[in-house]
Parts: structure tokens; C-alpha cells; sequence
């Protein structure tokens, strides 16, 4: 065995286990989304960009927190960092996974239609910025981007595994400059994506709060996966207590944050009382929505947040895990007040055609993603931060 054998994926582990049935039902799902799209177009085309924007979100989020690991260094971030990187690395997969939004522009966005600006002096004003081509043109400058950040991200921590330090450098200051880049991208993505869907309303904090969801994301679905691993004896002493009360403790203040954010916009858009604002929050508070805000308040931030208060909860992996898990599942609550009723009819429709594409896009990128995973060695092998990992190569 090598020097990197104690530290990656055993064999029969769960992941590996999930990773081909995921895959299998994510392609049945995504073939019977398809089919059920030739009767129910518009339909399947919401709930397709719905799941979308959830499952993007666990990439993008890692490559915004591998880079602020990069910048800060510690050691709660170099037990995750390997789980961040192969999950930037499904970003060419989730290219792949965009076209089918590119093709039904048309049938999503209000200002995609040939005659939006006709009758509508605002859409007319804005179409010299929402116009299908210019739209695609910017979808691929955006993974461009990302996608050449993940690149080098992995490729020089790689390089670290092997004994060259100098790439150190290089990380953190691709790091800091990217960090700026990424913002920007995701702030006019989250624009082009979902804010646009109600092209009358805009807010100027939508895509720090958008990008904060991505986070606390990445930040739970990670500490799944680290405490998955940890089940491995190998790797048991180093994803220890403390490295997960670090974890917790990062994740609850990303709770709070992400709660700001989102209360700051409520705020100043309903102490402002503007007609071309309010409505966005009407529309989110009426008809069965109030109860989604409620639940999300409640499972996404209260209990969240009073758990995570507690230091023995944050140093037992069940417990953090369970906590990670309950709000990666709220996530997608989220994803779905913000955008869905952009769209009549969208709430109680669930069951019948989110779930197809929820299923079929998350199978298939969870098994990249476990590929990716298993291809190295799951901590990286030269981090100051992890002293015992390079102790057990010695």
C-alpha cells in the first residue's frame, strides 16, 4: 500500500455504495423529465431550473469556501478541503447540465419572449442586457470562470501532495483574486437566473444572499461527508471532535449570516413600502407560501441555531451530521420560496414534476461526485494544519 492508502476511500464504503444506484436512478429520472417535458413543457422547464439551482449550489459554495480556507489556513477547513475540491470538479458536469435551461430560455424568463418589450416600457429599457444570446454569452463566461478557479485549485494542492510547497503561495493568492471574481460572477448569475424571472423587481443585496445559501450548503453538505469518513479508522483520529466543533461552530455563524442577509432585504424592502417592490414579498406570504417562510424560518435558522449552540452537539458527529443534513434539506425549501412563485401554480405541484428533476439532476452529480472524491487521497498529504497525516506517511 502506499503512503496515501490509509487515506482514501476504502472499499465498501457507503458512498461508493450509493454512487452507482444514484446514478442509474438520476439517468432514468432525467429520461422520464424529458418525456414528461414534451407534454408538460413550461412545467418540467420550472422545476428543472429549480433543481438546478439547488444542486449548483454545493460546487459553487465549495469553490467560495475552499478559496477562504486557502486565505485563512487552519485546520477545520483542511479536513474538508479534498470533499470542496471534488465537488468544484463535477463544475463541468453542471455546463453540461445548463443547456437544457439555455434551450428553454424562451419558456422560463418573461423578457425571452419575442414580444416583451411590445407592450412593457421597462423590458424594452432592459433588453439591451436580457436578451437570450447575450444571456448564453454570459452562462458560459460564468463557468469559464469557475471552472478555470476549480482547475487550478486542484491541480496545485496536487502538486502539494507531492512535496512542492511553493504552490502555497500561488493558492492564496489565486485565492484572494478569485474570491473578488467569484462574487461578481455569482452575483450577476443569481441575477441572470433566478432574479430575472420577475424582471419588475430587483434588489441589490438578492446576490450576496443568494451566494450566502451557497455556503452554508457546501459548509453542510461537507460536514456529511467528513463525518461519513470519519467511519474510516484511518481517518478517524484526524476528523476528530475538535475538527467538527470547528465545523459547527463555522456553520452557525453562517446560519446567522445567512439569516441577515435575508432579513436586511425583508426589512428595507417592507419599511420601504414601494409598489414595484413589495409585491415580490405578497407574493411569498399569500397563498399557502407563508407556511414554506415559517418552515424555513423555523428548521433553517431557529432549531439550527439553538442546537448548534450547544459544544457537545457540535463535537458529536451523529449529532452535527443530523443538524448538516436537516439544513441542507431546508436548502432547497429556500431555493424554492425565492424562485417558485415567480411561477403560477408552482406551490403543491411537488410530487408530481420537481421531483423527477431533483432526483435526476442530484443522481447523477452525486456520482461524479464520489468518482472525483475516490480519485485521491481524501486529506491533503503535506498540510502544516494536519501534522498526524504527515507523521503516518513518515
Amino acid at each position: 500500500m502506499n503512503a496515501a492508502g490509509p487515506y482514501r476511500l476504502a472499499e465498501g464504503h457507503v458512498l461508493l455504495r450509493l454512487a452507482p444506484p444514484a446514478l442509474i436512478a438520476g439517468v432514468v429520472a432525467l429520461l422520464a423529465s424529458a418525456l414528461l417535458g414534451v407534454a408538460a413543457r413550461a412545467e418540467m422547464a420550472q422545476a428543472y431550473l429549480l433543481a438546478f439551482l439547488f444542486w449548483s449550489g454545493i460546487p459553487l459554495g465549495s469553490l467560495a469556501v475552499l478559496m477562504v480556507q486557502h486565505i485563512t489556513g487552519g485546520a477545520w477547513g483542511a479536513v474538508i478541503r479534498r470533499t470542496l475540491e471534488a465537488a468544484t470538479r463535477t463544475l463541468p458536469l453542471l455546463l453540461l447540465l445548463f443547456l437544457p435551461i439555455l434551450l428553454q430560455t424562451a419558456s422560463l424568463y418573461e423578457w425571452a419572449h419575442a414580444d416583451a418589450g411590445a407592450d412593457d416600457a421597462l423590458l424594452r429599457h432592459k433588453q439591451l442586457y436580457l436578451n437570450a444570446p447575450f444571456f448564453a454569452g454570459r452562462a458560459l463566461l460564468y463557468f469559464a470562470v469557475w471552472i478555470t478557479l476549480a482547475h487550478f485549485l486542484s491541480r496545485w494542492s496536487w502538486r502539494q501532495d507531492g512535496g512542492d510547497m511553493r504552490v502555497l503561495r500561488r493558492l492564496e493568492n489565486l485565492s484572494r483574486g478569485g474570491l473578488l471574481l467569484f462574487t461578481l460572477t455569482m452575483t450577476f448569475a443569481s441575477i441572470d437566473w433566478a432574479m430575472s424571472l420577475e424582471p419588475h423587481w430587483y434588489s441589490t443585496i438578492y446576490g450576496v444572499l443568494f451566494i450566502g445559501g451557497q455556503v452554508l450548503s457546501a459548509l453542510a453538505f461537507a460536514i456529511w461527508i467528513a463525518a461519513s469518513l470519519a467511519e474510516q479508522e484511518s481517518l478517524a483520529a484526524v476528523i476528530s471532535a475538535d475538527r467538527f466543533h470547528d465545523l459547527g461552530k463555522l456553520l452557525l455563524a453562517f446560519i446567522m449570516l445567512w439569516a441577515y442577509f435575508s432579513f436586511s432585504q425583508f426589512l428595507i424592502i417592507w419599511s420601504g413600502n414601494l409598489p414595484e417592490e413589495t409585491p415580490w414579498y405578497l407574493h411569498r406570504i399569500r397563498g399557502g407560501w407563508q407556511w414554506v417562510a415559517v418552515a424555513i424560518a423555523v428548521l433553517h435558522f431557529a432549531l439550527p441555531f439553538v442546537l448548534l449552540l450547544s459544544r457537545p452537539l457540535k463535537r458529536s458527529r451523529p449529532w452535527l451530521m443530523g443538524v448538516a443534513v436537516l439544513v441542507l434539506a431546508t436548502r432547497y425549501a429556500d431555493v424554492s420560496w425565492l424562485v417558485a412563485p415567480a411561477f403560477e401554480g408552482r406551490l403543491g405541484t411537488w410530487l408530481w414534476t420537481d421531483a423527477l428533476p431533483f432526483l435526476g439532476i442530484g443522481g447523477v452529480w452525486f456520482f461524479f461526485f464520489v468518482h472525483q472524491l475516490r480519485g485521491r487521497p481524501l486529506l491533503p498529504l503535506n498540510d502544516e494544519a494536519l501534522p498526524e497525516v504527515a507523521e503516518a506517511r513518515a
